[in-house]
């Protein structure tokens, strides 16, 4: 796109001059940028069909536990981790303390833990603001995809990884609050036998499926 660009304002002779200056260089290194961002959002594009019926049961579930919509949805905005949603709804509807369902959301979402520092060898270095965002962001399916990629292509530059990063969760989170908030609108309308529990454990199996390297 620089060449052409630049054939038009300047005519061939000056080329070689704008590549020197490094303005076309950025060019083409934005455009890489750009294009490694849609191909995590392709990657995660599949995790749709679970993200879809999760985010339905999440909001039904919350709402038969008694939340309103607002609550439904600030605790799927705030926590945006589906199994620790789901143990500390259930803890509330038990009758357990508030402070014993936080506890047991924060248990269940430890796994974060060990997320963060298998990917601090190839994200650690990106800007605080960036980490800050990738972290709230920080679901099974973003670390999953995205040390796949990074383990498959690890000479990759680290604004691709970080772009490739959030392309993966472009596809998923604007779903997991959009069919959140479907699923506590509609509350007990969705009859039980759809089975909409089923995307649990089909989320863990397409995430650890592709990093099976052979059978026991």
């Amino acid at each position: 796109m620089c060449r052409h660009v630049a054939k038009l304002l300047i005519g061939q002779r000056d080329i070689a001059a704008l590549y020197e200056s490094g303005i076309c260089s950025m060019d083409r290194h934005m455009s890489r940028t750009r294009n490694v961002y849609w191909q995590g959002v392709r990657a995660g594009a599949p995790f749709l069909l679970v993200v879809a019926p999760f985010g339905l049961l999440f909001g039904v579930v919350a709402r038969e536990a008694g939340f309103d919509l607002v609550q439904a949805m600030a605790m799927t905005a705030l926590v945006i981790a589906g199994a620790a949603q789901f143990a500390s709804v259930q803890l509330l509807v038990d009758g357990a303390p508030v402070f014993v369902a936080i506890l047991t959301g924060l248990a269940v979402n430890l796994r974060m833990v060990m997320y963060s520092a298998s990917l601090t060898p190839h994200l650690g270095k990106a800007p605080t603001w960036q980490k800050v965002i990738m972290s709230y962001f920080m679901v099974d399916q973003s670390y999953g995809v995205s040390i796949e990629k990074y383990e498959k292509d690890p000479a990759m530059p680290l604004p691709e990884k970080v772009s490739y990063y959030f392309g993966v969760i472009s596809a998923i989170a604007p779903f997991w609050y959009g069919f959140s908030f479907i699923g506590a609108l509609a509350g007990s309308a969705i009859p039980p036998e759809y089975a909409l529990d089923f995307a649990i454990p089909i989320t863990f199996i397409a995430l650890v499926a592709p990093s099976l390297r052979s059978l026991p």
